[in-house]
């Protein structure tokens, strides 16, 4: 060894004599103490646990649960962002949770998928929740109100305004959770066997309309009807309507209207925004995990945010094939739409007047349009320049 070396053996030892400990014995008892401290910490955790930021908690139980829709997935943005959901809920809780996406009618009837939301006959249901208009006044202004706010004004409204309180209220008092989930752009003003050429034009006709627009148009003198999109081409084939709004003309087009009518009318003044939502029994809500719910509510705006994309893709191009269908696209001249605000205000006034729910919640809206118009008017160009 060299004199060094013995030196330095020479000051551990007597290191070690008066107490301490060698550098080599000194890492040795920096190991030991952290593995009695890992051996501590695995002997206070659950065996099947997983360690949380707050404290132990147990591993979450896989979801199956059955996932019932209001529109056949089949459509474009329309239906098919259901699956897009049920996709996303997969993947990203790694098979954890799966929705089993079923068909319209297939597990309870399109219109009664709330309802039975909240008789737990099912955890879950996809759906427009303007269905509701005949319990809940107010539900259709959170799926589509006439001469109401764009998508992304919508949008703006439910995450950073009131939208989404209010909704969690108004449902959460029936024991259904909704987490907004698809949103699309304007209808179509509806399909006629010929022009309109003024309102007296609606008077006698039987349609199809939903919502707020239906009760405009009764308010016109039609007879309105509500059919699931499933069963409207037949009726309109059989003369059981004469006219029928649905959807996007994309959409519309899948499913057949333009075989047998030809005069297709805009803009969607009675559905400037379409939107959907995810409703979920508040029992089986709670029942989830936080990561769980967070799974939802991050797939849910995923979707919306693709159902937004999906549609706005389509119509262009759809449009440029009407011409070779045989589609008549007419625009309603501005009289008739003055005077379709004029008729869309006194029903408002009217439901709003019956309702307190439904008050507030168009309160709310219109107080929220009236601030963003001036970003409105002033930020975008102008849809003529």
């Amino acid at each position: 060894m060299t004199e060094r070396s013995d030196a330095r053996m020479s000051s551990d030892s007597s290191y070690t004599r008066q107490g301490g400990l060698s550098n080599r014995e000194a890492l040795v008892a920096v190991l030991v103490a952290l593995c009695v401290g890992a051996a501590a910490t695995l002997a206070l955790r659950p065996a099947t646990g997983v360690v949380r930021a707050k404290d132990v908690e147990h591993v979450a139980a896989p979801v199956h649960w059955k996932l019932p829709v209001a529109f056949g997935t089949q459509l474009p943005a329309l239906g098919d962002n259901a699956l897009y959901l049920a996709e996303r809920v997969l993947a990203t809780s790694d098979g954890e949770m799966n929705l089993e996406v079923f068909e319209p009618g297939a597990v309870v009837p399109a219109f009664s998928i709330v309802e039975a939301v909240k008789e737990r006959k099912i955890d879950v249901g996809y759906t427009w929740l303007g269905y509701d208009l005949g319990t809940i006044p107010s539900s259709v202004l959170f799926g589509a109100v006439p001469f109401g706010m764009e998508p992304w004004e919508y949008s703006a409204w439910w995450f950073y305004g009131d939208g989404q309180g209010l909704a969690e209220e108004i449902y959460g008092a029936l024991n259904v959770h909704p987490i907004f989930c698809g949103v699309i752009g304007p209808e179509s003003a509806g399909w006629f066997r010929s022009e309109i050429k003024d309102l007296e034009d609606i008077r006698g006709l039987k349609i199809r309309f939903a919502g707020l627009g239906g009760m405009v148009m009764q308010e016109l003198g039609a007879s309105v009807t509500m059919l699931p999109g499933g069963e409207i081409f037949q009726a309109l084939e059989k003369g059981a309507i004469d006219a029928t709004e649905f959807s996007m003309p994309a959409i519309d087009e899948r499913l057949g209207f333009n075989r047998v009518v030809s005069y297709n009318y805009f803009p969607g003044w009675h559905q400037p925004f379409t939107a959907f939502h995810l409703v979920v029994n508040t029992s089986s809500w709670e029942s989830l995990a936080s990561h769980q719910q967070a799974i939802l509510e991050t797939s849910c705006t995923a979707a919306v945010v693709n159902s937004l994309a999906k549609g706005e893709a389509l119509q262009g191009e759809t449009l440029i094939g009407f011409q070779d269908l045989g589609v008549k696209t007419r625009s309603l001249p501005e009289p008739i739409l003055r005077e379709l605000a004029a008729v869309t205000a006194r029903v408002l006034a009217r439901q709003s007047d019956a309702d307190a729910d439904f008050a507030r919640v168009l309160a709310s809206q219109q107080a929220f349009q009236e601030q963003y118009s001036h970003w409105k008017r002033l930020g975008f160009l102008p849809r003529d320049f």
